[in-house]
């Protein structure tokens, strides 16, 4: 067990992190209060400068299950689910701004405060839920990262391995590079205010090379005359529901990928992280939509709009066996036209990128709910050997060849049936009087935001429904 108490103890803040730099933290509280009395322009201006939570959640969602799910929109629905990961994101930002607000108002860890005003069992549920995702989408993510590379390889210099052993050993050889620097950059976020830092810096990087490279190969198709921008236009509304099997996995997918229960778990840890209290809750509700939402809705539309311009094939994409895959895309891609250029190297470092940057937040998210379940302080090297828990997923870049790149669909989808465990313990904290005393939202915007998170919850719930149905025999 965590072994807390409600005696202060361990359950306010993570002190590892903002030890290093209480004079940063200092200023930078004194500067948001001031900041906070200005008016919107300028206030923004000031936030612009300190987000950083928020992009780490684009981060962790861009990956292999947002990835497959936005490849098989566009490619059996051309552009008529862009209105689907939208609405997800904006579903779950409505959840992560009550967490935001929980977290901020009281400083608490939130297992412990799961744990301690609503029920242990909930605590523990969430963060072993949180785990065993983690642990389930190691496996694609390096398998995405290696295979895209090995692609990329392949485009530049022309050269293969000649044996299915030496592609094996090339395979596991990039797996290997990518656990070594993934491990290097996430031990960063244990070394203080620096490393935080560092650590956000990296991942921004990264989401901006996901979007920069998915826009310009629609660039390069808009040019060719190959976009419909109208019918892109009506994507984003919701006009079209699909009702067959193949359709309903790719919504209830996208959904899933867009806000898990491990996003969950890691979003209010990061706060802590960064040393943020209550002098940041406006921040972090404005890091949540330029860092987290944009970001994740231009990256997943871009991605879908790519695919929809190039792969659309309802016919050849309605069964399971389709062979579609990243890879295969982008062989499509330069098949369809476009250079070999943006169809191979772009559009690879675009899906690279999106491994990377899940490996990263996973192996972080390992790290803090091993913390918490059984009472390590975060910085110490028993937290180090927990976040190398889901390394075991190296050997995805092996064993997907078998299994296909399809299945991120079902299994996005089915760790999707854990996030109300999550949701549910959320909403109850965020109207308990117990835990957030004073802070406990009044009035009609209190309301407001608790009907919007019913919302939120009841979608979830009917998208878990929706697929289970879509799964019986006709």
């Amino acid at each position: 067990m965590s072994g807390t108490s409600d005696d202060g103890r361990r359950s306010k803040g993570l002190p590892m992190f903002t030890a290093s730099a209480p004079e940063a933290l200092a200023r930078e509280r004194a500067a948001l209060a001031v900041l906070n009395e200005k008016g919107l322009l300028p206030r923004w201006r000031g936030y612009a400068a300190r987000t950083g939570p928020g992009w780490l959640q684009s981060a962790l969602v861009l990956g292999s299950g947002s990835a497959m799910a936005s490849l098989f929109a566009g490619a059996y629905l051309e552009y008529r689910l862009l209105w689907v990961q939208p609405l997800a994101m904006g579903l779950g930002i409505v959840m992560f701004v009550a967490m935001s607000y929980q977290t901020l108002s009281t400083g608490m860890r939130p297992f412990d405060a799961m744990r301690l005003y609503v029920h242990p069992v909930l605590a523990w549920s969430w963060a072993l839920g949180a785990l065993l995702a983690t642990m389930i989408w190691h496996l694609p993510q390096y398998a995405l990262a290696a295979g895209m590379t090995e692609d990329m390889i392949k485009a530049i210099t022309q050269w293969e391995p000649s044996s299915s052993a030496g592609r094996t050993a090339l395979l596991l050889g990039i797996g290997l590079g990518v656990l070594v620097l993934s491990t290097a950059v996430v031990w960063s976020y244990s070394s203080g205010h620096a490393g935080v830092r560092f650590y956000e810096r990296t991942l921004k990087g990264l989401v901006w090379l996901i979007m920069l490279a998915f826009l310009l190969v629609i660039l390069r198709r808009t040019i060719d005359g190959g976009v419909d921008w109208g019918r892109v236009g009506k994507g984003f509304l919701p006009l079209y529901v699909p009702t067959d099997a193949r359709g309903v996995s790719i919504v209830v997918a996208a959904f899933s990928a867009a806000t898990g229960i491990n996003a969950t778990f890691l979003f209010p840890y990061t706060l802590l992280a960064r040393g943020w209290g209550r002098e940041h809750r406006g921040l972090s509700r404005f890091d949540l939509i330029t860092g987290m939402y944009l970001p994740f809705c231009i990256a997943t539309s871009l991605m879908v709009i790519a695919t929809g311009c190039t792969l659309y094939d309802p016919v050849r994409f309605a069964s399971g066996s389709t062979g579609l895959s990243p890879v295969t895309a982008a062989a499509m891609l330069e098949s369809a036209g476009l250079s070999r250029f943006f169809s191979r190297i772009v559009f690879g470092l675009g899906i690279v990128g999106m491994a990377l940057s899940s490996i990263a937040m996973q192996m972080l998210i390992s790290g803090f709910a091993v913390c918490e379940l059984f009472g390590i302080e975060p910085g110490s090297w028993r937290y180090r050997l927990a976040c190398l828990l889901p390394a075991p997923g190296v050997v995805g870049v092996v064993l997907w060849k078998y299994v296909g790149p399809w299945i991120a669909i079902p299994t996005s989808a089915i760790c999707g049936l854990m996030l109300p465990i999550a949701l549910v313990g959320f909403f109850i904290l965020h109207h308990s009087r117990a835990y957030l005393r004073e802070d406990k939202p009044r009035g009609v915007w209190a309301v407001v935001w608790s009907v919007a998170m019913l919302v939120s919850i009841g979608t979830t719930f009917a998208s878990i429904v929706y697929y289970v149905v879509s799964l019986v025999p006709r």
